[in-house]
């Protein structure tokens, strides 16, 4: 198969006249400054797709159900009940049908890997199904139906707050014992071996649903894989953490895994990391570790601004995720975190790389290195060798005067309409004008599964 670019962003920067030939799911020939061949496929602007490196699929099933107000000031807290009435509803085929259109809009969207953090694991009444690995398995066949790429977080949850609370009756679907994690984990191994570069990770939900023994027990089930957890979200939960420890959420981590001999490193990812102090965002950055931010979910749930203009200035790496999927979008989670800096410090092209740089260019590029670090991956890039992961934007968005690092600039900040045309995972086109190919069918399932969930 062979590929033509008017214009693309390759492992050497830009380059016009790009013509790309893919082998095996593999690019295996990049030429730049050449016509079209006959019967090439010619396409507009040419990027390399991006990791999506935290979400919760089943949370896409409810989206704008959580946008009236209750009768005291909404937050989190209360959103959170909102979501564990929505998920007592849902059966193994509930999932698996909202998550292929959660992954088909990822792949619309320009995502190409998924990190699901995936903490939806037993039945309404919380008993472990026959398969206690059943919901794992719906979530590797929604993402082999659509073919995104997927890195699998199975979560260990055991605890509603610090200290080793008991958990609720709303977290009764989600709680295992160190045992039945073990089991459940691999299960979930064997649940995405035959998918295409898929891979696994674990993820401790929280320090406020994990005790500090258990934490150590869950990292060592995964001594080479991505290491995933929720921190510092609320200011509720740091001021629940310095009651029960002494310590804040993220200063206590890294102290607590540093003293085990198995410190906070480039493996982790810690989800949000909102409410740090300067001391922690500094040893968050020097540690190599990922930020994973969602700026649009946190911008719902009112969650706070993360300090990412001090993180990223002291060497911090930082990709964004989709979260709780109340839009997917990269230039939307690109130009929120963007936009929150800018309100926060009344300032213009905050997260910009340097003097002369393209704020747009260096969002894309920083998350694509920080979501694929997190996922345990390589950074994709359009080269020889790598997979062709590759999103290709309509180049008649853009005017003529706008060019390489313009076009970046202009998908994340000024598009009027969506601009993704087409995406490739692994040399498998997957996305056409702008729609997944197999879009009808799972949207018309996951319409149907949701008038059946909110009958309920």
């Amino acid at each position: 198969m062979h590929l033509w670019f008017q214009s693309a962003l390759t492992e050497k920067g830009w380059q016009d006249g790009v013509r790309l030939t893919i082998e095996g799911g593999q690019i295996i020939a990049l030429d730049a400054g050449v016509a079209a061949a006959p019967g090439d496929a010619r396409h507009g602007i040419g990027l390399p797709g991006q990791p999506n490196l935290h979400s919760h699929a089943f949370q896409r099933g409810m989206a704008g159900l959580a946008e009236v107000r209750g009768e005291s000031r909404d937050s989190f807290w209360s959103w959170r009940q909102v979501m564990y009435r929505f998920l007592d509803r849902l059966t193994p085929d509930d999932v698996e049908a909202i998550a292929a259109l959660a992954y088909a809009e990822m792949l619309e969207a320009g995502f190409t890997r998924v990190g699901e953090f995936h903490y939806l694991h037993h039945d309404r009444d919380g008993a472990a199904y026959a398969d206690i690995g059943e919901l794992s398995a719906r979530i590797a066949a929604a993402a082999e139906a659509t073919g995104i790429a997927l890195t699998l977080l199975p979560v260990f949850y055991a605890h509603a707050g610090f200290g080793g609370l008991p958990p609720t009756e709303g977290q009764r679907r989600f709680v295992n014992s160190l045992d039945q994690f073990a089991v459940l984990l691999e299960r979930a191994r064997t649940s995405i071996a035959n998918l295409p570069a898929a891979n696994i990770g674990v993820a401790p939900h929280s320090l406020r649903a994990v005790t500090a023994d258990e934490l150590m027990e869950v990292v060592q089930l995964a001594p080479e894989g991505p290491l995933h957890i929720h921190v510092a979200e609320q200011v509720k939960e740091v001021e629940d953490s310095v009651a029960f420890s002494g310590k804040r959420p993220v200063e206590w981590l890294m102290q607590a895994m540093a003293e085990k001999g198995t410190p906070v490193d480039r493996r982790w990812c810690l989800i949000h990391a909102t409410h740090m102090t300067d001391a922690e965002t500094m040893a968050l950055a020097a540690s190599g570790a990922t930020a994973g931010l969602c700026p649009l979910t946190e911008a719902n749930l009112g969650d706070g601004i993360f300090p990412a203009d001090r993180f990223a200035g002291a060497g911090g790496y930082y990709g964004v995720g989709t979260d709780s999927n109340i839009l997917i979008d990269v230039p939307g989670e690109l130009a929120m975190l963007e936009y929150s800096q800018r309100l926060a410090l009344r300032s213009r092209n905050v997260m910009a790389a340097g003097a002369n740089r393209s704020t747009g260019r260096s969002l894309f590029d920083a998350a694509r290195r920080g979501g694929a670090r997190a996922l345990g991956v390589a950074v994709g890039e359009l080269a020889v060798g790598q997979s062709a992961d590759i999103v290709a934007l309509d180049a008649s968005a853009f005017a003529d005067g706008q060019r390489t690092d313009g076009y970046v600039d202009g998908w994340i900040f000024a598009s009027r309409r969506p601009i993704v045309d087409s995406v490739w995972r692994h040399g498998r086109q997957v996305v056409q004008a702008g729609r997944h190919l197999s879009r009808d069918a799972i949207e018309a399932r996951y319409k149907a599964t949701l008038a059946k969930v909110l009958a309920e």
